[in-house]
């Protein structure tokens, strides 16, 4: 199967989820009712939540407690939607622009790049986040 064929197939697994949030949204009173500040709780449980299954090495857990924060992702972005300030896609292109702009070694086509060791690379990270402030 061609690689496009499969980044389609999985986009349309994220794009369900899209959409069984928008109908909670619409349709379940609890989930209409929420709002980023309402949230913050329970997101920093479901962190808490997969770092213990992470601690227990369980990765069926961690599994579903990083759904669980997706879900969090996919839930903020429905209610920013609605207010008109972003959306999911806008969440998807910037940190895809931010992981490019921030690995020139995996990315850019400079030689100075080529075999920079895991330090340099850290070094690289911080310097270019220290430019983009």
């Amino acid at each position: 199967m061609p690689i496009y064929a499969i980044i389609l197939m999985k986009m349309k697994d994220f794009d369900q989820l899209v959409a069984v949030v928008a109908t909670l949204r619409k349709k379940c009173p609890w989930d209409r009712k929420q709002t980023h500040k309402t949230l913050k709780p329970y997101m920093i449980e479901e962190v808490h939540e997969a770092i213990e299954a992470i601690n227990e090495e369980d990765e069926k857990k961690l599994c579903e407690e990083l759904g669980d924060q997706l879900l969090h992702i996919v839930m903020h972005a429905a209610i920013a939607k609605e207010k008109g300030k972003f959306d999911i896609k806008d969440i998807l292109n910037g940190i895809c622009a931010k992981m490019i702009r921030r690995h020139p070694h995996v990315f850019s086509k400079d030689k100075k790049y080529k075999n920079i060791s895991v330090k340099q690379v850290l070094k690289l990270w911080e310097e270019i986040k220290k430019n983009e402030r």
